[in-house]
C-alpha cells in the first residue's frame, strides 16, 4: 500500500479518440495526485498528432500511493462524441492503464548488467533544439525476460536511464508477484477484479456526464468533476468492496478450518 507506483497508460482501440482519451486519463490522474499532496511526473510519452497520447507513462510518488491506484487498472471505456464527427455520433474508445507498484529494495528483483541492451537515441517530439541534437533518450531491453522500456521525458542520458530502469525493476517485481500468485492460486480477481488490461473495468459517459465502475456497481453522474481529478469517491467505494471482500473470505477460511478441528 505504501509504494511509489507507475502508472502506464495506453490508447486502445478508437484511433485518434483513443489517444486523446489517454491523455483525459493522463491529466485525472495527475490532478488527483497533486489533490493528494502527490508528486507525478511523466517518465515518458509517445505523443499522437491529434493531441493527447498513444503511450504515457507517469511515476507517482506520496503516502499510500498504490493503496488508491492499484484499482485503476484495466480497460476504460470512454462514450461521447469526438470533436472530428461532424454528424454528432457517439463514439465508443478505450484506453488501458497498468499499475505497478515500485520496488524498494535490490533485493527484490534481480537484474544483472550481462542481461541489458542499452540504447541511446534522439528524443521525438516537443523540445525544440535539444531534440534534435541531442541523443539523450534511452531504451533498455532486459534480454531474459524480453521486456523493453523507454524514457526520453529528461534532457540528459542519466537521468532517462534512471527513469527507464526504474520502469524496468517495476515490470520485473509486477512479473515476479504474477508468478507467485499462480503457484499459489491467490487471484486478485477473487477480491476485486484481476487488473488485467484486457477486463473492462469502467465507463465514461460524456453526455450523460457518467461515470460506472462495472466492478462494484458504482455510478456516479458527475464525471465532469471526476474526469478533472475528483476520484476520491470513487477510490473509496473500491478500496470499501476490497477490504469487505477480504474479511469475508478471511471469515469464510476461519470457520471452515475451526469446522476441520476436531
Amino acid at each position: 500500500d505504501s509504494r511509489n507506483t507507475i502508472v502506464e497508460i495506453r490508447a486502445g482501440t478508437g484511433g485518434d479518440e483513443a489517444a486523446l482519451f489517454a491523455g483525459d486519463l493522463c491529466r485525472m490522474y495527475t490532478r488527483y495526485a497533486e489533490n493528494r499532496g502527490w508528486k507525478a511526473r511523466v517518465l515518458d510519452a509517445k505523443t499522437s498528432e491529434v493531441g493527447g497520447f498513444k503511450e504515457v507513462v507517469l511515476s507517482v510518488e506520496g503516502e499510500n500511493v498504490y493503496r488508491s491506484m492499484q484499482f485503476e487498472a484495466g480497460t476504460h471505456r470512454v462514450q461521447r462524441v469526438p470533436v472530428t464527427e461532424a454528424q454528432g455520433r457517439i463514439h465508443t474508445s478505450a484506453a488501458t492503464v497498468a499499475v505497478l507498484p515500485e520496488v524498494e529494495s535490490i533485493d527484490e528483483v534481480e537484474v544483472k548488467p550481462d542481461d541489458l541492451r542499452i540504447e541511446y537515441c534522439r528524443a521525438s517530439g516537443a523540445g525544440g533544439q535539444h531534440v534534435n541534437k541531442t541523443d539523450s533518450a534511452c531504451r533498455i531491453v532486459h534480454i531474459p525476460s524480453g521486456i523493453a522500456v523507454e524514457s526520453q521525458a529528461e534532457r540528459s542520458q542519466r537521468q532517462n536511464r534512471e527513469n527507464a530502469m526504474r520502469q524496468l525493476c517495476a515490470r520485473l517485481l509486477d512479473m515476479k508477484q504474477a508468478e507467485d500468485k499462480e503457484k499459489t492460486g491467490a487471484t486478485r480477481r477473487a477480491q476485486i477484479g484481476s487488473g488485467d488490461r484486457s477486463e473492462r473495468i469502467r465507463t465514461y459517459n460524456f453526455p450523460q456526464n457518467r461515470l460506472t465502475d462495472h466492478r462494484v456497481n458504482f455510478t456516479s453522474y458527475s464525471l465532469d468533476k471526476i474526469i478533472e481529478g475528483d476520484l476520491d469517491s470513487v477510490i473509496t467505494a473500491l478500496y470499501d468492496n476490497y477490504v469487505s471482500t477480504r474479511l469475508e473470505k478471511e471469515t469464510i477460511f476461519s470457520d471452515l478450518s475451526g469446522a476441520s478441528r476436531p
